[in-house]
């Protein structure tokens, strides 16, 4: 199953198996959700269901993955089994948390997971039904689960990794945030000593959906070249990290580490800080 579907896709699925996310973010977006959203859909909150957020960013980030039995519970009580079909989508091209959604529920253990392409606003675009309101639906039995599935990388780790030249780490923040010319977010500008800039909006085209898995492979070929095949992805706080890897997985490369504690993590240990001005 492709990682990607389109709202046209989407429009044709008929299975009763079928379970669409909505992950978008802000001020009040549980009234915004209530006020419409996909018809269907079930709304999910990044900071409290796609994250454990502590009293301290230094240790795990702003945005540090929660334990996976609390995982299991939200997925319980989203409805979900593990042959569940779901549709993840929010209303910044997947960048906000729809694809933070994707890897968690992937490495959770569910496969038959997708994001809409172009997110609401191409369903929007393609006469995909809206509602409003509270969904009614039933919850399943509480999925069991004792790890991750997917690779994840620690501060020390990607540290390590940098010290011996045995990994690549890509930042996906924009280029302006890597170079270390403003910081609207966390504490201080700047970027990880070796990190290399590829911002996740270059995995888009100009319509706002993913180029093709054609297209991302040979873009990401190019830019990679014959570097360490161990590939840690970052952002500022592990949510966008996940569009690159989501883009990663579709133009067919394996899953790359996701370094979770991110940007938001390094800037608050006292760790070295570099900057491109």
């Amino acid at each position: 199953m492709s990682p990607i579907i389109s709202s046209s896709e989407l429009k044709n699925i008929t299975s009763e198996n079928l379970v669409i996310l909505d992950t978008r973010t802000g001020k009040d977006i549980h009234q915004i959700f209530l006020n419409r959203h996909i018809k269907g859909a079930r709304f999910v909150d990044l900071d409290k269901d796609l994250a454990d957020i502590g009293e301290d960013a230094a240790f795990g980030g702003r945005h540090p993955l929660p334990h996976i039995e609390k995982f299991g519970e939200t997925l319980s009580k989203l409805g979900i089994s593990e042959n569940t079909h779901i549709v993840v989508y929010d209303d910044k091209n997947g960048s906000n948390a729809a694809a933070r959604a994707w890897w968690m529920l992937k490495a959770f253990g569910i496969e038959n997971v997708q994001v809409l392409d172009g997110g609401m606003q191409a369903a929007e675009k393609k006469g995909v039904e809206f509602s409003s309101g509270e969904e009614v639906f039933e919850t399943t039995p509480i999925i069991k689960k004792d790890h991750w599935l997917l690779p994840v990388s620690s501060l020390e780790e990607v540290e390590n990794e940098l010290i011996n030249k045995s990994s690549i780490v890509i930042d996906v923040r924009d280029a302006y945030r890597y170079k270390g010319e403003s910081e609207p977010i966390d504490l201080v500008a700047g970027h990880i000593p070796g990190a290399i800039n590829i911002p996740f909006s270059e995995n888009l085209d100009e319509n706002g959906n993913f180029l093709s898995p054609e297209i991302l492979k040979e873009k990401y070929q190019k830019l990679l070249g014959n570097k360490p095949e161990k590939l840690i992805i970052h952002c500022g706080s592990g949510v966008t990290a996940c569009h690159t890897i989501l883009a990663l997985d579709y133009a067919g490369f394996q899953i790359p580490n996701l370094y979770v504690g991110s940007w938001s993590e390094w800037s608050r240990r006292d760790k070295e800080i570099a900057k491109d001005l």
